[in-house]
Protein backbone atom coordinates (compact mmCIF):
# COMPACT_ATOMS: atom_id res chain seq x y z
CA UNK A 1 0.00 0.00 0.00
CA UNK A 2 2.82 2.40 0.85
CA UNK A 3 4.48 1.65 -2.49
CA UNK A 4 1.25 2.46 -4.32
CA UNK A 5 0.91 5.79 -2.52
CA UNK A 6 4.57 6.62 -3.21
CA UNK A 7 4.21 5.73 -6.90
CA UNK A 8 1.05 7.84 -7.20
CA UNK A 9 2.76 10.78 -5.46
CA UNK A 10 5.78 10.59 -7.81
CA UNK A 11 3.56 10.36 -10.89
CA UNK A 12 1.57 13.42 -9.85
CA UNK A 13 4.75 15.43 -9.19
CA UNK A 14 6.25 14.50 -12.56
CA UNK A 15 3.02 15.48 -14.32
CA UNK A 16 2.74 18.75 -12.39
CA UNK A 17 6.28 19.86 -13.24
CA UNK A 18 6.37 18.69 -16.86
CA UNK A 19 7.34 21.47 -19.24
CA UNK A 20 4.86 22.71 -21.80
CA UNK A 21 5.40 21.99 -25.50
CA UNK A 22 6.74 24.87 -27.59
CA UNK A 23 4.16 26.79 -29.59
CA UNK A 24 6.16 28.65 -32.24
CA UNK A 25 4.47 31.49 -34.13
CA UNK A 26 7.38 32.47 -36.43
CA UNK A 27 10.54 30.58 -37.39
CA UNK A 28 12.34 32.42 -40.19
CA UNK A 29 15.82 31.63 -41.51
CA UNK A 30 17.13 33.51 -44.53
CA UNK A 31 20.19 35.36 -45.83
CA UNK A 32 19.58 38.22 -43.36
CA UNK A 33 19.59 35.98 -40.29
CA UNK A 34 17.15 34.15 -38.08
CA UNK A 35 14.01 35.09 -36.18
CA UNK A 36 11.93 32.86 -33.95
CA UNK A 37 8.99 33.80 -31.71
CA UNK A 38 6.44 32.01 -29.56
CA UNK A 39 2.68 32.42 -29.75
CA UNK A 40 1.14 35.01 -27.45
CA UNK A 41 0.39 33.82 -23.92
CA UNK A 42 -1.89 35.57 -21.42
CA UNK A 43 0.12 36.60 -18.35
CA UNK A 44 -2.32 38.90 -16.58
CA UNK A 45 -6.06 39.43 -16.70
CA UNK A 46 -8.17 41.83 -14.66
CA UNK A 47 -11.83 42.69 -15.12
CA UNK A 48 -13.59 45.08 -12.75
CA UNK A 49 -16.54 47.48 -13.05
CA UNK A 50 -16.73 47.31 -16.83
CA UNK A 51 -12.99 47.86 -17.32
CA UNK A 52 -10.59 45.09 -18.28
CA UNK A 53 -6.87 44.71 -18.83
CA UNK A 54 -5.18 41.74 -20.49
CA UNK A 55 -1.41 41.38 -20.85
CA UNK A 56 0.10 39.01 -23.40
CA UNK A 57 3.74 37.88 -23.64
CA UNK A 58 5.61 36.48 -26.63
CA UNK A 59 9.30 35.49 -26.49
CA UNK A 60 11.60 36.02 -29.46
CA UNK A 61 15.14 35.37 -30.64
CA UNK A 62 16.28 37.84 -33.29
CA UNK A 63 19.75 36.82 -34.53
CA UNK A 64 20.75 35.71 -31.02
CA UNK A 65 19.18 38.63 -29.14
CA UNK A 66 16.51 37.36 -26.78
CA UNK A 67 13.48 39.59 -26.42
CA UNK A 68 10.03 39.83 -24.95
CA UNK A 69 7.08 41.39 -26.76
CA UNK A 70 4.37 42.62 -24.44
CA UNK A 71 0.90 43.53 -25.65
CA UNK A 72 -1.52 45.27 -23.31
CA UNK A 73 -5.20 45.23 -24.24
CA UNK A 74 -7.45 47.60 -22.28
CA UNK A 75 -11.23 47.69 -22.76
CA UNK A 76 -13.80 50.08 -21.29
CA UNK A 77 -17.01 51.95 -22.07
CA UNK A 78 -15.26 55.08 -20.77
CA UNK A 79 -12.21 56.87 -22.15
CA UNK A 80 -8.99 54.88 -21.57
CA UNK A 81 -5.99 56.84 -20.35
CA UNK A 82 -2.89 56.19 -22.46
CA UNK A 83 0.01 54.21 -21.05
CA UNK A 84 3.19 54.87 -22.99
CA UNK A 85 6.54 53.20 -23.51
CA UNK A 86 9.66 55.34 -23.96
CA UNK A 87 13.44 54.89 -23.70
CA UNK A 88 13.22 54.79 -19.89
CA UNK A 89 10.55 52.08 -19.74
CA UNK A 90 11.39 48.85 -17.95
CA UNK A 91 9.78 45.62 -16.81
CA UNK A 92 10.79 44.33 -13.38
CA UNK A 93 10.07 40.67 -12.66
CA UNK A 94 10.33 39.48 -9.07
CA UNK A 95 11.23 35.80 -8.87
CA UNK A 96 10.20 33.29 -6.23
CA UNK A 97 13.85 33.01 -5.13
CA UNK A 98 13.95 36.74 -4.27
CA UNK A 99 15.89 37.93 -7.34
CA UNK A 100 14.62 40.77 -9.50
CA UNK A 101 15.09 40.59 -13.27
CA UNK A 102 15.01 43.84 -15.27
CA UNK A 103 14.09 44.02 -18.96
CA UNK A 104 14.86 47.19 -20.94
CA UNK A 105 12.61 48.75 -23.55
CA UNK A 106 14.06 48.48 -27.06
CA UNK A 107 11.57 50.24 -29.28
CA UNK A 108 10.28 53.62 -30.38
CA UNK A 109 8.15 55.79 -28.11
CA UNK A 110 4.55 54.61 -28.31
CA UNK A 111 1.25 55.10 -26.53
CA UNK A 112 -0.59 52.43 -28.47
CA UNK A 113 -3.74 52.75 -30.51
CA UNK A 114 -7.24 53.61 -29.33
CA UNK A 115 -9.94 51.76 -31.27
CA UNK A 116 -13.73 51.59 -31.00
CA UNK A 117 -15.48 48.28 -31.53
CA UNK A 118 -18.96 47.48 -32.90
CA UNK A 119 -20.47 48.00 -29.40
CA UNK A 120 -18.99 51.52 -29.28
CA UNK A 121 -16.56 50.44 -26.53
CA UNK A 122 -13.04 51.83 -26.27
CA UNK A 123 -10.11 49.46 -26.78
CA UNK A 124 -6.49 50.51 -26.35
CA UNK A 125 -3.73 48.21 -27.62
CA UNK A 126 -0.18 49.03 -26.54
CA UNK A 127 2.73 46.91 -27.74
CA UNK A 128 6.38 47.06 -26.69
CA UNK A 129 9.58 45.08 -27.19
CA UNK A 130 11.97 44.50 -24.31
CA UNK A 131 15.36 42.81 -24.11
CA UNK A 132 17.16 41.14 -21.26
CA UNK A 133 20.79 40.35 -20.59
CA UNK A 134 22.32 36.89 -20.49
CA UNK A 135 22.78 37.11 -16.70
CA UNK A 136 19.14 37.72 -15.81
CA UNK A 137 17.92 35.44 -18.57
CA UNK A 138 19.43 32.42 -16.78
CA UNK A 139 17.57 33.17 -13.51
CA UNK A 140 14.23 33.09 -15.34
CA UNK A 141 14.77 29.48 -16.42
CA UNK A 142 14.82 28.15 -12.86
CA UNK A 143 12.55 30.27 -10.66
CA UNK A 144 8.86 31.18 -11.08
CA UNK A 145 7.85 34.84 -11.43
CA UNK A 146 5.60 36.07 -8.63
CA UNK A 147 5.23 39.79 -9.39
CA UNK A 148 5.67 42.22 -12.29
CA UNK A 149 6.18 45.99 -12.21
CA UNK A 150 6.10 47.99 -15.43
CA UNK A 151 7.65 51.45 -15.56
CA UNK A 152 5.81 53.34 -18.27
CA UNK A 153 6.69 56.82 -19.56
CA UNK A 154 4.59 58.62 -16.94
CA UNK A 155 3.80 56.09 -14.22
CA UNK A 156 4.63 52.71 -12.72
CA UNK A 157 2.00 49.97 -12.37
CA UNK A 158 2.25 46.73 -10.39
CA UNK A 159 0.79 43.45 -11.63
CA UNK A 160 0.64 40.54 -9.15
CA UNK A 161 0.99 37.12 -10.74
CA UNK A 162 -1.36 34.23 -10.13
CA UNK A 163 -0.18 30.63 -10.16
CA UNK A 164 -2.95 29.73 -12.61
CA UNK A 165 -6.23 31.17 -13.89
CA UNK A 166 -8.93 30.45 -16.46
CA UNK A 167 -8.99 33.25 -19.01
CA UNK A 168 -12.25 35.09 -19.63
CA UNK A 169 -11.15 35.58 -23.27
CA UNK A 170 -10.72 31.96 -24.38
CA UNK A 171 -11.64 29.87 -21.30
CA UNK A 172 -8.18 28.21 -21.27
CA UNK A 173 -6.01 27.68 -18.20
CA UNK A 174 -2.88 29.86 -18.06
CA UNK A 175 0.03 29.51 -15.63
CA UNK A 176 1.91 32.84 -15.68
CA UNK A 177 4.32 32.05 -12.82
CA UNK A 178 5.96 29.30 -14.89
CA UNK A 179 5.90 31.12 -18.26
CA UNK A 180 9.65 31.65 -18.59
CA UNK A 181 10.52 28.23 -17.16
CA UNK A 182 8.24 26.59 -19.73
CA UNK A 183 8.90 28.71 -22.82
CA UNK A 184 12.41 30.22 -22.77
CA UNK A 185 13.74 26.90 -24.08
CA UNK A 186 11.63 27.43 -27.21
CA UNK A 187 13.63 30.45 -28.42
CA UNK A 188 17.06 29.88 -26.86
CA UNK A 189 18.63 28.31 -29.94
Amino acid sequence: MNNLILALFLLLNITAFAQKPCEIDNDIKDSLGTYKSTKQYIIFERSFAGNSTDIFFSLSNDNGILGLEIQILQRSQDFIKAICFDAGSKIYLQLNNGKIVTLLYAGKDTCGNLLRDENNSNNRITTGNFVFSKENFEALKTSPVTFMRIKYAGETIDYPYRTAFVSELDKKVYEPEGYFINFLKCVEN
